[in-house]
């Protein structure tokens, strides 16, 4: 049987990489018109199917794909169980369609060290979803070595054009931030490691946006990190630590260091929201986090996973869809973290 040409046998061929021949084969843009039309000739001189006649065998085979998906090990711990039900959305969604997917979780020493996933070393994805960002030169590896469409959720890749599903981060932030102004509160404090990832930056000028509208200067002081800038880690030797002036309240960028905060308060004397009003962000408080209930902006994670699954689908087969970074909106869901200010 003769060896199935891969993209990279064009790349070599052609001069270019790996990328630009996935571009110019999917008609994506950042590759000029004339170089697109040598590689389609190349592609279709060395033999090379395309995922669209992959697909079209597959369809006459009753055949459906297999998705893969990754996810780094330190967004699964206790703390960060957000993305483990994610990945529920996107297993149920998938199966909706027809497809399965297949988890493979990323270890710690492996993304340092750039080692690519099993699914892809062994070919057994038809597509990639990569759930939660990843460490950049990880990132740019896995774009150069992936010779099959990868989509990411839950973050986009401000480096490169990429097709990405997120939240709502920026109006999320800046609807929860205006609510507790409407609550008479105006000393407000951000929680979130800003540059740590690209949500919580987003969600860090949604906060100062509603500041700005109300007249309020950010205060570098109440600004206040949650979580180590070179690892991400929230534990590990980091703690959190809370501002000598307290504010009236602390717009988080997560439920669970909304719980770590409503815990600190609690451990210093004070009472939420009696004393302090605290929100979140995902509406997902993981059992323990905290026992007051967190107002927070509700990520629709099931129209997220949707989103995904069809945007990936397109992409194998080749169907046209909406290129880019698509923004899913929810709604602020209000719980019992939050009083007027007295």
């Amino acid at each position: 049987m003769a060896k199935a040409v891969k993209m990279a046998d064009i790349a070599k061929v052609m001069g270019v990489s790996t990328v630009t021949v996935s571009k110019a084969l999917s008609n994506q843009k950042g590759v000029s018109e004339e170089l697109r039309i040598k590689i389609k000739q190349q592609a279709d001189k060395m033999g090379y199917r395309t995922n669209s006649s992959l697909y079209q065998d597959r369809v006459k085979n009753n055949a459906s794909y297999n998705i893969g998906v990754i996810v780094s090990g330190r967004f699964l711990d206790q703390y960060q169980s957000f993305y483990w039900k994610l990945y529920q959305e996107v297993a149920t969604a998938a199966v909706q369609k027809g497809c399965f997917t297949m988890l493979e979780v990323l270890q710690t020493e492996d993304e340092m060290n750039c080692e690519m996933p099993k699914l892809l070393q062994e070919k057994r994805a038809d597509g990639l979803i990569v759930i939660g960002l990843l460490k950049a030169d990880y990132l740019e590896k896995l774009n150069e070595y992936a010779e099959i469409p990868v989509l990411y959720l839950d973050f986009y890749d401000k480096n490169r054009e990429c097709d990405a599903v997120v939240s709502n981060n920026y109006f999320g932030m800046y609807k929860l931030t205006d609510y507790l102004f409407k609550m008479g509160h105006t000393e407000i404090a951000f929680v979130g490691s800003v540059l740590c990832t690209e949500s919580i930056t987003d969600r860090y000028f949604g906060y100062a946006k509603a500041l700005y509208e109300h007249g309020i200067e950010v205060k570098k002081e109440w600004v206040i990190e949650d979580r180590d800038a070179q690892t991400g880690s929230m534990e590990d030797g980091f703690e959190l630590v809370l501002p000598e002036k307290m504010p009236t309240a602390f717009v988080c960028n997560c439920d669970v260091t909304a719980g770590i905060v409503i815990k600190k308060l609690k451990a210093k004397g004070y009472k939420v929201p009696e004393d302090i009003s605290v929100v979140g962000y995902d509406n997902y408080q993981p059992p323990g986090v905290s026992e007051v209930g967190i107002t927070s902006y509700d990520v629709d994670m099931r129209e997220m996973a949707k989103r995904t699954i069809r945007n990936m689908i397109r992409k194998i087969s080749g169907e046209h869809y909406k290129q880019g970074v698509a923004i899913v909106t929810g709604h602020i869901d209000y719980k019992d973290s939050v009083a007027p200010k007295k």
